[in-house]
């Protein structure tokens, strides 16, 4: 009976060391990959500082056309001295997660009204098609126009942008739906309200968060457009201030703030999506694991 026992167990180790190595070695890779990014982003600044430096000895261009990365952050310490940089990117953070959140809650809505009602697709579809690829720049005089050049047409320009760039997710993730899950939801008596909130909005999460994702550049790309024009506040702004006045370090001191704040939003998203869709990132083979 013993001799049996220890068989089993022996089966049970051989059977889980497979398993639980590969998900050792994939997690050394992950490691492994996170490292290799800090690493390219490290080597990158160095290789430009090097080369900015060189450059004023060297007299290839205007060391002025290229700051190097310590003037940069030279220029981001003055801007703290003033107590004025965390004022620009918390104005610009304020529109951005704005405009946003705005933007994709009414692509939710629409989408859903869009994709359950075929009257509704055929009358608005024309209509987004059309203006979906019109640049937002085009935009900007009419939102400035119509809202004025306070906060309401800075937000509003990414509210359409994130709308406009949203809705086809919105649409594909609801009109995925796998029919067999509505019907059984329907046949446990879920009501019509219950099935889309509980069946098919959960089976479009994972549509709508690679939306998210997808469109959180063309956010800031309108952010920064709309803070280029009627601002006196925001990253933009200083961008446009700096070309005034030729001071491409705080040119390049905003750009870089604005792929901050961009990385930090995309990091977020992440983070909720791995977190509510822990299958997507473990994939098939967990699943024929377990």
């Amino acid at each position: 009976m013993k001799d049996e026992l220890a068989l089993e167990m022996n089966k049970v180790i051989e059977v889980n060391e497979p398993r639980t190595s590969r998900k050792t070695a994939q997690a050394i890779r992950e490691k492994r990959n996170k490292w290799y990014k800090v690493l390219s982003l490290i080597t990158f600044f160095i290789i430009w500082e090097v080369f900015s430096r060189i450059n004023i000895y060297e007299g290839w261009f205007n060391p002025v056309f290229l700051p190097s990365p310590t003037l940069i952050i030279e220029t981001g310490y003055v801007y703290i001295q003033k107590g004025i940089l965390f004022k620009h990117i918390g104005i610009s953070l304020y529109r951005m997660l704005s405009g946003f959140m705005i933007g994709t809650i009414i692509a939710v809505i629409i989408g859903a009204l869009i994709a359950n009602f075929k009257w509704i697709e055929n009358t608005m579809m024309p209509i987004i098609n059309m203006f979906g690829p019109i640049p937002v720049l085009a935009f900007l005089p009419m939102f400035l126009i119509w809202f004025g050049i306070g906060e309401n047409s800075k937000i509003t320009l990414i509210t359409y942008t994130t709308f406009i760039s949203m809705l086809p997710y919105v649409t594909d993730g609801i009109k995925n739906t796998d029919p067999l899950l509505i019907r059984s939801a329907a046949s446990l008596g879920a009501s019509k309200l219950q099935v889309f909130t509980k069946v098919i909005l959960n089976s479009a999460m994972p549509n709508i968060f690679t939306g998210m994702k997808a469109c959180l550049g063309l956010g800031f790309s309108s952010l920064v457009v709309a803070e280029m024009m009627g601002a006196s506040s925001g990253l933009g702004y200083i961008i446009v201030d700096a070309k005034n006045w030729f001071k491409m370090a705080d040119m390049f001191l905003a750009a870089i703030l604005i792929g901050i704040l961009y990385t930090l939003f995309y990091g977020v998203l992440t983070i909720i999506e791995s977190f509510l869709f822990k299958w997507k990132r473990d994939g098939i083979s967990s699943a024929v694991e377990l």
